[in-house]
């Protein structure tokens, strides 16, 4: 009994490693990014409101704030709980969301509403760089990596608490960065 008990162990976590380990990007033929359909069961890292950086800022210029949700596929997200570092084939999903006041029984505060936009940052070695950014826009339809030049990357180089990354907006992270040694103090 033990001994069978122990084979369905060893396949059930061969089986789960196989499944975690497709989580990472996947490009179409002519190296678009392809929008995980499921990110939004991925690890949630943070929301931020009326954070303004980037493109999707220009919302909050007529006094609507937009919400930040930001997740990380599950692979990437235990990889940095034992590391503090990112590992190649991570991705962000950045998803920038309206924001409201007033609606149904809510009298104070903001609620998050329709989607803005979809972008993600992605960590492959075959970058140059290693790390691109994608924007998908409100569709969700396959996106072009965004040009080098943008300001994301510079931003992302000269700001990122870990690697090229925000961990600084991710409290559950920043504790494991500092404790593995990876966390930039600048970014505090």
């Amino acid at each position: 009994m033990r001994a069978s008990f122990g084979v369905v162990l060893l396949l059930a976590s061969v089986l789960i490693g196989k499944v975690s380990a497709g989580d990472g990007p996947q490009y179409t033929a002519d190296g678009k990014l392809v929008r995980p359909v499921n990110y939004r069961e991925w690890i949630f890292l943070s929301s931020g409101s009326g954070m303004t950086y980037g493109p999707a800022a220009e919302a909050v210029r007529d006094g609507n704030p937009p919400f930040d949700n930001v997740f990380v596929n599950p692979s990437a997200y235990r990889s940095f709980l034992a590391s503090g570092t990112w590992p190649d084939q991570t991705i962000f999903m950045l998803e920038v969301r309206a924001s409201q006041s007033k609606g149904s029984i809510n009298n104070g505060g903001r609620f998050q509403t329709n989607v803005i936009a979809i972008e993600a940052e992605v960590k492959d070695e075959k970058f140059p760089g290693k790390w691109a950014f994608f924007a998908f826009g409100k569709s969700g339809a396959d996106a072009k990596m965004i040009p080098a030049t943008a300001d994301c990357y510079s931003c992302h180089k000269q700001n990122g608490a870990v690697d090229n990354t925000f961990v600084q907006f991710y409290p559950t992270l920043i504790e494991i960065a500092k404790q593995k040694g990876t966390f930039k103090r600048t970014a505090e």
